[in-house]
């Protein structure tokens, strides 16, 4: 038995040690908004927060979140409107959406650590992050508009 605290709120899950911390949120605690990608690390569609920083949970372990703080994407605000998420919508950053989640907590963490990055801080920041729909300047415009209203 594992204690995660997600969003928030502590669990207590039933989970062998070496299971993705992906499939604990998705099949576990019914936190869909994570998404599996590649399983491998490679897309990015996975990132969640672990005490603040970008972790892929498809290759993280669910022992190693134990004792530290989960966030994912539907912990970023109750009603959704977390800077980045209302620059994602005001600018119309997503085509499909599947990376989205990733993305956005991508960015979150750049904007935490960086509250005003150049466009270069941003390509290197969201590296790896794979669009296949390719809406790259969409994602980089509304990280921007995101920075200037967390900023004002």
């Amino acid at each position: 038995m594992l204690e995660l605290k997600v969003n928030g709120a502590t669990h207590q899950v039933d989970v062998a040690e070496d299971t993705p911390l992906l499939w604990v949120l998705r099949d576990h605690l019914q936190l869909t908004g994570t998404k599996y990608g590649c399983g491998e690390s490679l897309c990015g569609a996975c990132v969640v927060h672990l005490d603040g920083q970008p972790s892929r949970a498809c290759t993280t372990p669910a022992v190693a979140a134990t004792g530290r703080e989960i966030t994912t994407i539907e912990g970023l605000s109750e009603k959704g409107d977390h800077p980045v998420q209302k620059a994602w919508i005001e600018l119309d950053a997503p085509q499909c959406g599947y990376c989205q989640s990733g993305q956005i907590m991508s960015a979150v963490a750049l904007l935490n650590r960086n509250p005003k990055p150049t466009d270069a801080d941003i390509d290197n920041a969201m590296n790896g992050v794979i669009c296949r729909c390719g809406a790259y300047n969409r994602i980089r415009a509304a990280i921007h508009r995101a920075a200037e209203s967390m900023e004002g």
